[in-house]
This record gives C-alpha cells, structure tokens and sequence, in this order.
C-alpha cells in the first residue's frame, strides 16, 4: 500500500509559534510598495552619482562652480567643502552610492516577486532609520551651520523618509494585526510623510525668508 503524504506535512507553514520560522520566510510585497523602493532608490543613486561626480570636478578645479549652485542659498558648492559634506573622512556621497545600489537591487527584486525574508525587510528598514537620522542632522547642519542648501542632497531627503514608510510597513505587515499602534502609524502614514515635507519647507522658508523675500 503506498502511503500519501499531506501537502501540509511536505509543505509545513510557519506558525506563529516558530519565530525563526516565520522571520525566514519570504514576505509578500505589494507591486506599489516594489515600485517606491526601485524609484526612491533610482533617484536617490542618480542624486548622490551626481553629486560625487561634482565633488571630483571640484577637487580637480577648486574654481569649478557645480551645476547645483543657483544662488547664494541654493548652492552646492558652498555644502560641499564643509566638514559636514565629510563626516567620515570621506564624501557623504560615497555612502548613498552603496546604501541607495543596495535600495535598487531590493526593489528589483521585489518587482520581480523574489521572495525576501523578513529579516531582510527589517534590516533595510533599520538601516533606512539610521539614515533619517543622518538626513535630519545634515538638515540642522545646512539650515543652522552652513547656511546654504545642496538641491541634490534635498532629492536625498526626500526620497529616504518615504523610503523609511515603505520599507517599514513592508517589515511590520506581519504584526499590522496585532499592534493599535502600528495599525495606527501605518494608516496615517502618508500624512505623517505630508507633514514632514510640510515641516522641512516652512523651516527653509523662515531660515532664509530674507533672501526669498527679495525675489517676489
């Protein structure tokens, strides 16, 4: 007698009980949520290329004026020979070209319905996090310290918060269910995106209202 093996016992699911289970199986993203990673990404690489590229013809030619300097507030030229632009030695841009080609390969991957673990969708978020924090810091620096804004590097920032929203929902799906608090952040998570952007805005417009004033 040939004995049937279930699709249940060859297929075993996770259950919530097995943690390390459920944290290496692979989590299902939406098509959207693939899209604003490989985009964010996309953008965010194509801003920080742009600006390493505007470094080393500033290094080459310290008279070069970079593409990105518009005015005395819009200027890259001046952010980009402070100390901040270096913080570890050398050109924060170096640090976007690898976190943001990891960012693209992700949303690759995701388009592509590669199942990712959780545990990768949490790290990324993680990793994401610790860039918001670097994002508000050099936020601070140039609004308060340098006194000019780098627009590449605004097209980092704004890129890298939703990025976190996605990245976040994507890694804490599994728990939507089961936390007010998280059911509640991702609910309003694009108004809180809003917010932000709303935020950042009217703190440029009063830090250089002097300036924008004698352009109307």
């Amino acid at each position: 007698m040939t004995a049937t093996v279930s699709n249940s016992a060859s297929n075993p699911v996770p259950s919530a009980a097995d943690p390390a289970a459920a944290e290496s199986t692979g989590v299902e993203v939406a098509r959207s949520s693939a899209l604003w990673v490989l985009i964010a990404g996309g953008v965010g690489l194509a801003a920080a290329l742009t600006l390493t590229i505007e470094k080393i013809e500033l290094l080459i030619n310290p008279d070069y004026i970079p593409s990105c300097s518009i005015n005395p507030v819009l200027s890259c030229g001046s952010v980009m020979i402070t100390p901040q632009a270096s913080l570890l030695g050398f050109p924060n841009p170096l640090i976007g070209i690898v976190s943001f080609s990891l960012v693209v390969v992700t949303g690759v991957l995701a388009l592509a319905k590669v199942p990712l673990p959780r545990w990768y969708w949490v790290g990324l978020a993680g990793g994401t996090l610790l860039g918001t924090v670097f994002v508000h810091w050099l936020i601070f620096q140039s609004l308060y310290r340098i006194g000019a804004l780098c627009p590449y590097c605004m097209v980092v920032w704004a890129v890298t918060i939703p990025l976190l929203v996605v990245a976040t929902s994507i890694a804490s799906q599994a728990q939507r269910s089961g936390s007010a608090v998280i059911r509640a952040v991702y609910t309003w998570r694009w108004s809180l995106v809003a917010l932000w952007f709303t935020a950042v805005t009217l703190l440029i417009l009063e830090r250089f209202w002097n300036y924008w004033s004698t352009l109307v």
